[in-house]
């Protein structure tokens, strides 16, 4: 019989003391409990805080559960399971707006598109599915960055690329963006990323009210705004969407 590999089994036991005791311990206290050394539950705790399973506390310096678990735990939630979710509800969306939709999560440092309704009209389309779209910059991107600590984490340490004179890229002015986002419950995109292109985009969240998808509108800025403000009736029809995608998946109402 195989033999199992300690160091992954130290690993395992450390993140179980993390989840089920104190919201922080310290090195003492991890090393005390497991029965290990502290050099080594030190380089333990090194590794996992590195891959972001576990955060320390830059003042006390005790260890806590870190935000990458989030992505883990809510990975059941399969992708096609929310664009099966989904398909009824952007499909309403794309005919009542007349716009094309989009349904995004994030990926690699970026919104991956995992389904893409056209607009309802006779123009020449291309399907977006499997396109990536930056997170810093585009109304899905600001949502999950807004809403999933992961995506916020990519989304302040990477390159905030200015794709227009509009593009949000300081970081005081980025994160007052999603401090807006936030408060609003929705995220704009008004050429930051496209000349002449506007969305706006809202949060999906699952049954234990995590983030775990966005849905958006896109289209040319003199049909989706009023000036530079997003129509009214649009930012109400993509929060519904999304609230109606969000209760489909378990999370109750908004």
């Amino acid at each position: 019989m195989a033999k199992n590999i300690q160091s992954l089994e130290r690993a395992a036991a450390m993140l179980r003391l993390l989840a089920g005791g104190e919201r922080r311990l310290g090195l003492s206290d991890i090393a005390s409990s497991l029965e290990l050394a502290k050099g080594t539950a030190h380089g333990i705790l090194r590794t996992l805080q590195a891959e972001g399973f576990v955060e320390q506390d830059p003042v006390s310096g005790r260890y806590q559960l870190g935000a990458e678990l989030l992505r883990l735990g809510t990975g059941y939630l399969d992708v096609h399971e929310l664009r099966a979710r989904a398909l009824v509800w952007t499909d309403d969306l794309a005919r009542s707006s007349g716009e094309s939709v989009h349904l995004g999560v994030t990926h690699q440092q970026g919104v991956l598109v995992v389904h893409h309704v056209f607009r309802p009209d006779d123009s020449r389309q291309v399907l977006e599915v499997g396109a990536m779209q930056p997170l810093h910059s585009t109304a899905l991107g600001k949502v999950l960055a807004a809403y999933d600590p992961v995506a916020h984490t990519e989304a302040v340490d990477g390159e905030r690329e200015a794709f227009t004179p509009w593009t949000v890229t300081a970081l005081d002015a980025f994160e007052e963006s999603l401090a807006l986002t936030r408060a609003r419950g929705w995220a704009s995109d008004v050429e930051e990323t496209w000349d002449g292109v506007a969305a706006v985009a809202a949060p999906i969240h699952d049954r234990r009210r995590m983030p775990v998808g966005a849905v958006a509108i896109t289209g040319p800025v003199e049909r989706l705004c009023d000036g530079r403000e997003l129509r009214s009736e649009l930012v109400s029809s993509v929060r519904e969407c999304a609230r109606a995608v969000s209760r489909d998946l378990g999370a109750g109402r908004f």
